[in-house]
C-alpha cells in the first residue's frame, strides 16, 4: 500500500458521466493548475458546468499504469475540451505544458487514485438512530416470518426517520393471534433488542380478505423507539412550573377578590406614578383568603394527573412527570404528560387519555356543584365569604351559564354582579381547563384519544376544524387565541403509534369519546348576545 503524500485539484465537466466511481453529491474536487484558472473563468463568465473532485495521491507510482492510462486520459481531455468556450480553450492550452510537466503519481495497487468523498447520505446514517442490524434483518425474516403468520413480499423503511424495517405482505390467520405469535417468537430469537409493531399497510389498495384492514408489520430498535428516561433538569423544571403554577392560581383568587382590596394597594397596582410600595398588612388578609381558590384550582389539575397514573399503572405504561403550565386566567392550563412507554393497542391509549380530563372533570363538577348551591343559599355557608364577580363571567360557557341561570334565577343574574361561593369560581376553572384539554386537536388528551379510537385521519380533520374554530374565537372566547398558539408550540405532533396500531376500540368508546367531544364543545362555546339577552345575563335594565 502506497503512503499518501500529496492531493490535487482538477475541474470537469459536470455532464462528464464516464468517471470510474459514482459520486451522489455534485461537488467533486480535482487537479492543480487548472483550479485556479477554471475558478477565474466561472467567476467572470458565471459558467455553472464545472463540478469539484477530490483526489489523494500516492507517493509510489508505476509507470506502467501511467502509460496504460495516458491515452484513455488524452481522449477524455479533448473530449472536454471540445464542449469549451474559446476562451476556456486558450486558458487551458496555455497551461497545457506545466500540466503534463507534472504528472500524477498513480497507485501501484490498481487504481490511480483513492477517492474521499462527504457523502450527506453516509453522513446522516453516522449521527441519526441506529438502525437494523443486517445480519438480524436475515435472521428475523428466515426464522419470524412464514407461510403460517405472514408472507413478506417487500420491505420498506419505516419510523420517523426511516431507521427501522417495515414488512408487508400477506396475513396468515386472525391479525392478533398472528401478531402474538410475532411477538413472543422475536423475544426468543433477539431478546428485548427490538420492537415489532403491527400497523396498517401504507397506500393500501383494499382491504383485508378476512375483513378490517391490511396490515405490515414494523421494525425498531427498542432504543430508538422507545422514550428516553426523565433526567434530574427535567425534575427540576417540573417542580419550578408546579410552584409557578400555584402563583398564579393564588394570582386568580386575589383578581377575583379585587373590589376588597384596600384603595392603597389598588393605587399601587394600577397608578403608573405611584412608586411607593403599599403596606403588606393590608395585602395579606386578601392573600390568605384566597388560598381556599388557589388550593382547589391546583388540587383539580393534581387530580387530573392522578387519573392518567391510575389508568397506566394496570396496563405497565410508564408516564412522565406532569409539567404544568401555569396561566392566570384559569389558574392553569393544565400539564404536559408524555408516555414514557410504548403503547401496548389503541384501547389503552383512548383510555389513558381520557382517564385524567374524567377525573379532573369529576372532582370540578363537585366543587362547581356545592359552590353553586353555596352561592343560592348564603346563609347556609358563614365561614367563607362570597366573592362578588360580574355576571358577565356566566357568559363565557353555553353550558355552565346555562346551569347557573337555572340554579341561581333570573333576578341575581340580571345584575352588574353577583356573590357566589369560591368553590364555584374553581369548578368553572377547572371544567373550562378540562374541556380544553379534551379538544381533539394534537398530542392533547382529547387528541390522543380521538387518535385511538378512530385513526389518525380522523385526528388531522378534527385538528384541522379545532384550529379554526380557535382562531376564529368561536371556542374559548378570549383565551382562545392563547390556547391555540400553546397547542401549536407544545402540543401539535400527533402521538406515536402503538404496537398493536389495527385492532379497533370498540363502539361505546367510541360513544363515550363522541358524547365528550359534544360536552366539550358546548362549555367552550360563548353565549351569544341575543340568547343572553333573553336569558337575562350579565344585563342591567336600570341605570342608577
Amino acid at each position: 500500500m502506497g503512503t499518501l503524500s500529496s492531493f490535487s485539484f482538477r475541474l470537469i465537466p459536470s455532464d462528464f458521466r464516464d468517471y470510474r466511481l459514482s459520486c451522489r453529491t455534485k461537488y467533486f474536487l480535482w487537479g492543480d493548475g487548472l483550479l485556479r484558472k477554471r475558478r477565474r473563468i466561472v467567476l467572470e463568465r458565471n459558467v455553472r458546468r464545472y463540478n469539484l473532485v477530490f483526489c489523494c495521491q500516492d507517493q509510489k507510482s508505476g509507470n506502467d499504469d501511467r502509460s496504460d492510462g495516458g491515452e484513455e486520459r488524452e481522449n477524455k481531455d479533448k473530449s472536454n475540451l471540445a464542449t469549451m468556450s474559446p476562451d476556456e480553450k486558450e486558458l487551458d492550452g496555455s497551461d497545457k505544458h506545466s500540466l503534463s510537466s507534472r504528472p500524477p503519481a498513480m497507485s501501484p495497487m490498481g487504481h490511480s487514485y483513492s477517492n474521499f468523498q462527504v457523502d450527506s447520505f453516509k453522513l446522516m446514517e453516522l449521527l441519526g438512530p441506529e438502525r437494523v442490524d443486517p445480519d438480524d434483518l436475515k435472521a428475523i425474516k428466515d426464522k419470524l416470518f412464514g407461510y403460517s403468520t405472514f408472507w413478506v413480499t417487500r420491505e420498506e423503511p419505516f419510523g420517523d426517520l426511516r431507521e427501522g424495517i417495515l414488512f408487508i405482505g400477506n396475513l396468515r390467520g386472525k391479525r392478533e393471534d398472528v401478531f402474538s405469535k410475532l411477538q413472543n417468537q422475536l423475544k426468543e430469537i433477539m431478546g428485548d433488542k427490538y420492537n415489532l409493531f403491527m400497523v396498517e399497510e401504507p397506500n393500501s389498495e383494499g382491504e383485508d380478505p378476512r375483513g378490517g384492514p391490511r396490515v405490515s408489520f414494523g421494525l425498531l430498535r427498542k432504543e430508538v423507539s422507545e422514550p428516553g428516561q426523565t433526567t434530574l433538569w427535567q425534575y427540576v423544571i417540573s417542580f419550578v412550573l408546579l410552584l409557578l403554577t400555584f402563583g398564579s392560581s393564588l394570582e386568580l383568587g386575589i383578581s377575583s377578590q379585587i373590589n376588597r382590596l384596600p384603595p392603597e394597594v389598588v393605587k399601587y397596582f394600577t397608578d403608573p406614578n405611584a412608586t411607593e410600595p403599599p403596606d403588606m398588612q393590608f395585602l395579606l388578609p386578601i392573600v390568605e383568603s384566597s388560598l381556599p381558590l388557589a388550593y382547589g384550582v391546583v388540587g383539580i389539575h393534581l387530580f387530573h394527573e392522578f387519573g392518567h397514573f391510575l389508568a397506566a399503572f394496570p396496563r405497565k405504561v410508564k408516564l412522565s412527570i406532569p409539567y404544568f403550565i401555569p396561566n392566570i386566567t384559569l389558574g392553569s392550563f393544565g400539564a404536559i404528560t408524555q408516555f414514557k412507554s410504548i403503547l401496548p393497542d389503541r384501547k389503552a391509549k383512548v383510555d389513558i387519555s381520557l382517564a385524567g380530563p374524567l377525573a379532573g372533570a369529576a372532582l370540578s363538577i363537585s366543587m362547581f356543584t356545592v359552590g353553586l348551591l353555596l352561592s343560592a343559599n348564603p346563609s347556609v355557608s358563614h365561614s367563607v365569604d362570597l366573592i362578588q364577580v360580574p355576571t358577565t363571567l356566566f357568559q363565557g360557557s353555553l353550558l355552565l351559564g346555562l346551569i347557573s341561570r337555572a340554579v341561581l334565577g333570573y333576578t341575581a343574574l340580571h345584575a352588574a354582579t353577583v356573590s357566589i361561593h369560591p368553590l364555584l369560581i374553581a369548578g368553572w376553572c377547572g371544567l373550562t381547563a378540562s374541556a380544553f384539554n379534551m379538544l381533539p386537536v394534537g398530542c392533547l388528551d382529547g387528541g390522543r384519544a380521538t387518535q385511538g379510537a378512530f385513526g389518525k385521519n380522523a385526528l388531522l380533520a378534527s385538528g384541522l376544524a379545532t384550529y379554526s374554530l380557535l382562531g376564529l374565537g368561536v371556542l374559548g372566547g378570549p383565551l382562545s387565541l392563547p390556547w391555540g398558539l400553546y397547542v401549536l408550540i407544545c402540543q401539535r405532533t400527533p402521538e406515536k403509534p402503538c404496537l398493536n396500531d389495527v385492532t379497533e376500540v370498540g363502539t361505546w368508546r367510541k360513544a363515550v369519546l363522541v358524547t365528550i367531544i359534544v360536552l366539550v364543545v358546548m362549555t367552550l362555546l360563548p353565549i351569544w348576545d341575543e340568547l343572553a339577552e333573553e336569558l337575562g345575563l350579565g344585563l342591567v335594565t336600570t341605570l342608577r
